[in-house]
């Protein structure tokens, strides 16, 4: 029997749970999460920029495809840039096979000290998958073989899971996920195979809804950014306060959009008691702060 989200953890006010607390005195830690994926130009898009023409499904989708290679081998790069300038090293939700088609990316963000995040072995839905456990140990396996240290992290493409998921994500050594995005906070949820952690994701800034889906113009993102952000400070001063922002490198990575994700960046340095966290240090903070409180 399919284990109901309830079942997998209960309900919980936040303002009923005693508060959270960041080292320093801290109030915000900023998760960036930058998404790397393969489109495999046989398969039907991830999704579209350009509609195709009188609605005739394309093979091969040329143009679609284009629009997402120019992320790896333009946009990305302007991610790095910034990031080495920050000091930053973001965590990369990546499907596992852009090691392989897209090494030299992959080898960067490596190089670099990027914390790698399970998301799938190629983009595309969880549920057509034909053998979702087979996919995850080989998504898994992979990167643990190029970074030398198996991720703790799960995203799935698009936030898709099935009514297994968990447990099978469980199963490969995952540790936390972040396709549950309904709370500011880490929570966990019960698998039979033992507890996993959600970290809060976003749904709300990434660029996909803002950009693609909503077609906000390219300077949206830093005022919902800049909103949010001055909102989770001024709560952060009574708990800590987790902002997650998910980048493309194929949208964000655009020329008329770079420069509002610097933008954004130079807003949040202008204040105190903000850290920059990957994946793996708000899972060991979460925990640790668990046993602080006897949770």
């Amino acid at each position: 029997m399919a284990m109901q989200p309830r079942e997998r953890v209960p309900y919980s006010a936040i303002v009923d749970r005693p508060a959270l607390k960041l080292p320093g005195g801290a109030r915000v830690a900023v998760w960036t999460i930058v998404n790397l994926e393969v489109w495999d130009i046989g398969k039907p898009m991830a999704r579209q920029v350009l509609p195709a023409p009188t609605g005739q499904v394309l093979s091969p989708d040329v143009p679609n495809w284009s629009w997402h290679e120019y992320g790896m081998r333009v946009g990305v790069w302007r991610f790095f840039k910034l990031y080495e300038k920050l000091g930053i090293a973001p965590t990369l939700s990546v499907n596992a096979r852009v090691v392989e088609d897209y090494e030299r990316v992959a080898a960067q963000a490596r190089e670099a000290g990027w914390e790698f995040m399970g998301h799938s072995w190629e983009q595309g839905p969880i549920h057509k998958e034909p053998d979702q456990r087979a996919m995850i140990h080989r998504s898994m396996d992979r990167l643990e073989t190029f970074t030398g240290k198996r991720p703790v992290g799960w995203l799935g493409p698009g936030l898709t899971q099935t009514w297994e998921t968990p447990e099978l994500l469980a199963e490969a050594g995952v540790q936390y996920i972040g396709d549950w995005v309904y709370d500011d906070e880490p929570t966990t949820i019960h698998t039979d195979r033992g507890p996993l952690v959600t970290l809060p994701y976003t749904v709300e800034l990434n660029d996909i809804p803002m950009m693609i889906v909503q077609h906000h113009e390219s300077d949206y993102l830093l005022k919902r950014a800049i909103d949010q952000f001055d909102r989770l400070y001024e709560e952060g001063a009574e708990r800590a306060k987790i902002l997650s922002i998910a980048i493309h490198p194929y949208i964000s990575g655009q020329p008329h959009r770079i420069r509002y994700l610097e933008a954004f960046y130079d807003h949040v340095a202008q204040k105190t008691g903000v850290l920059h966290w990957n994946g793996v240090q708000l899972l060991d903070w979460y925990r640790a702060e668990q046993a602080r409180l006897g949770l």
